[in-house]
């Protein structure tokens, strides 16, 4: 066997999923919490390229099983470790918006550089850095957008726009829109706190849309942005998204908004996690020989 795929109980299902599509065994990695809330990761037997699964919503707690992880994995004779993040957090923050503040993206992008080999994620949240490898070298990052336009495929009229929420979503949106064929614009955002956002959206017309977008946080761009749809006589489809952080209490305003269905990778474990990342992960993989 030339790799092994490692993870944690709560990434279980996504990481099979990517061990059947690439033909290598799954081995469960064990965390075990203790009254003072410190971790013991135990990793079992695995070989010399072990690839650890682990996505990072929630991250100040799994980012510390991660690095116990990668060290167990070395202990267990591991001597390529490449980590498969399919949410890989704190990369908006970029540069030090106010004296004093910490930029987050190149904390975290030293810790894991110097913990994996290698690192595979999908979409990061990037915003004035324009790739990844910047932050970590080598870093691989796979686009969600063929996979979205994939699970769209056959189920949109051939009148639906896209809808792109802010002016850094245009290339992301194209990419799903020109495989189905279909027309997409793009609003402009201004934003005016974590959860209050202005949206204005050009000419559309009366016509069916679909909200796509790489990351839904608390969801209010996306309710934004269907309040404008509607003032404009569009008929509000549903909304793909790569990663869904949205809480259970986010969803539901996104229902009661009419935004309805909701579908997104499974980068996230939720309820709206229904599209498969194995296969294009499992292609990447294969693509730069990390197995």
């Amino acid at each position: 066997m030339t790799a092994t795929l490692h993870a944690f109980a709560d990434d279980a299902a996504p990481a099979g999923r990517l061990a059947a599509a690439l033909g290598i065994a799954c081995v469960g990695l064990d965390s075990h919490r203790f009254p003072d809330g410190e971790h013991r990761v135990t990793a079992g037997e695995t070989t010399p390229t072990a690839l650890l699964y682990r996505t990072l919503a929630d991250p100040d707690t799994k980012l510390v099983e991660l690095l116990l992880a990668a060290d167990a994995l070395r202990r267990r004779g591991a001597t390529r470790l490449v980590l498969v993040a399919p949410y890989l957090p704190y990369m908006r923050q970029d540069i030090a918006f106010a004296p004093g503040e910490a930029v987050s993206q190149q904390v975290i992008g030293q810790l894991l550089g110097q913990a994996f080999d290698a690192m595979l994620t999908v979409d990061p949240h990037l915003h004035r850095t324009p790739d990844l490898a910047a932050v970590l070298p080598g870093a691989i990052t796979v686009s969600a957008a063929a996979t979205i336009a994939q699970a769209l495929q056959g189920k949109l009229p051939a009148d639906t726009v896209l809808v792109g929420p802010d002016a850094e979503s245009r290339p992301w949106v194209a990419a799903v829109a020109t495989p189905l064929g279909l027309d997409f614009i793009v609003a402009t955002k201004q934003r005016h706190g974590d959860r209050s956002v202005t949206i204005t959206l050009p000419p559309i017309g009366p016509r069916p849309a679909w909200l796509v977008d790489d990351m839904l946080s608390s969801g209010g761009t996306l309710i934004a942005c269907a309040q404008q749809l509607r003032a404009a006589g569009v008929t509000l489809a549903g909304a793909a998204v790569t990663h869904c952080l949205a809480s259970a209490d986010d969803l539901a305003r996104l229902a009661a908004a009419g935004i309805a269905p909701l579908i997104a990778c499974d980068s996230i474990p939720g309820p709206a996690a229904s599209i498969s990342l194995a296969p294009a992960l499992a292609t990447a993989i294969r693509q730069h020989g990390l197995t």
